[in-house]
């Protein structure tokens, strides 16, 4: 299972919501690339990039900080937020993102998520579903649409779909543990899917459990930087797992 950490941004600068709200934002570094050199040093190979201002606007806006964290670390990182044209995607890319993440686009034009399936491929796109209430959120987690969730993800696996990661807003910036149940259900469902969990991770025991879901990756962030989980412990987490696996 991978550990991916998150780095949010907004005006530039690495932040956290609560829950999506714009309105409820703490700033916990005003260098992203900073940040990205940390994780690298404790042995973190994925990087959550997050364009939360491109989410805003519907169009990427921090393609220059992809660029600087690519150019300057060896980083695995995914890409979003504001992915919502041929320029956005192309930036992505062209900028040394490994993996585009799209959101709204995959509700509001899915020919369109269907044609950058077929062009990149689908391991090259990481959709993200947005969930709160059962409804899934578009657009920075500022509007919700009428579509069942696993109607919803049943579409996009027959169109190609390989990696998703799913946020359950109610969960986000809480630190109150991730939605076990949901993911537990995604997992039975779609069992070719590689699921992420997104979310409310406050402890390694969160983590645990993940793994133990079947998870392929978590994404972590408030839990790191509130030093509700260190660093060092992911890095021994990693650690532990892959000695595990050389046993077996």
């Amino acid at each position: 299972m991978d550990i991916i950490v998150a780095i949010d941004l907004i005006d530039g600068k690495c932040v956290r919501l609560i829950q999506g709200d714009f309105k409820r934002k703490k700033i916990y570094n005003k260098d992203p690339l900073e940040v990205a050199f940390l994780l690298e040093d404790h042995g973190i190979s994925r990087l959550h990039l997050v364009d939360l201002d491109g989410a805003k606007k519907g169009k990427v806006v921090h393609w220059k900080i992809l660029e600087k964290i690519a150019k300057h670390t060896h980083l695995i990182i995914d890409f979003g937020g504001g992915l919502h044209s041929e320029e956005d995607i192309r930036l992505v890319f062209e900028n040394g993102g490994h993996m585009a993440t799209v959101g709204s686009i995959a509700v509001k034009k899915p020919f369109l998520l269907k044609k950058w399936i077929d062009i990149y491929g689908g391991d090259k796109i990481l959709l993200g579903v947005d969930v709160k209430n059962n409804k899934i959120a578009t657009n920075g987690w500022t509007k919700f649409i009428d579509f069942p969730l696993f109607d919803f993800l049943e579409e996009k696996s027959n169109h190609g779909i390989q990696k998703i990661f799913c946020t359950d807003i109610s969960k986000d910036g809480v630190l109150s543990g991730p939605s076990f149940f949901l993911y537990k259900k995604i997992i039975e469902k779609f069992p070719n899917i590689k699921l992420i969990a997104s979310g409310g991770i406050s402890n390694i025991n969160d983590i645990d459990q993940l793994f133990e879901l079947g998870c392929s990756g978590v994404i972590v962030g408030k839990a790191i930087y509130e030093n509700k989980i260190s660093l060092s412990h992911l890095k021994n987490w990693t650690k532990k797992r892959n000695n595990n696996n050389q046993i077996c």
